[in-house]
């Protein structure tokens, strides 16, 4: 990515557009491939699977814009009228995030079973 970025593609505007919205999607869709793939298995007409896939990565999208949207407004906001009150937003989220991360960490990794203890299992929740 960080060549293409040097590139000559990297100076197009429509690139620098079409870069983080096909990262976006290969995002979005990888969390829940697993539905799509699902309900792909019961559908038989190729042409009604199609217009699923549109539909649901149509959706996809949407959704994952109107998240970033809500979970930014307050960045944007603060940023321009209360600067002092960004960074501690920033840090805040930041922190917020971390610890949520340990969490995780602990839990898939260290809790009963975890993937680093001596008899890891694991079920589907």
């Amino acid at each position: 990515m960080a060549r293409l970025d040097r590139s000559w593609l990297g100076r197009i505007a429509l690139y620098e557009w079409l870069r983080p919205f096909a990262v976006g999607l290969v995002h979005g869709l990888a969390g829940s491939v697993a539905v799509a793939l699902m309900v792909l298995s019961i559908i038989r007409e190729p042409i009604a699977a199609l217009g699923y896939l549109l539909l649901f990565g149509l959706g996809t999208i949407a959704g994952m814009m109107l998240i970033t949207l809500i979970l930014s407004a307050p960045f944007v906001f603060t940023a321009v009228n209360l600067p002092k009150f960004n960074w501690r937003l920033r840090v805040a989220s930041g922190l917020v995030s971390f610890v949520f991360g340990l969490v995780l960490v602990y839990g898939i990794g260290f809790a009963e079973g975890g993937l680093f203890t001596g008899a890891p299992t694991w079920e589907p929740h």
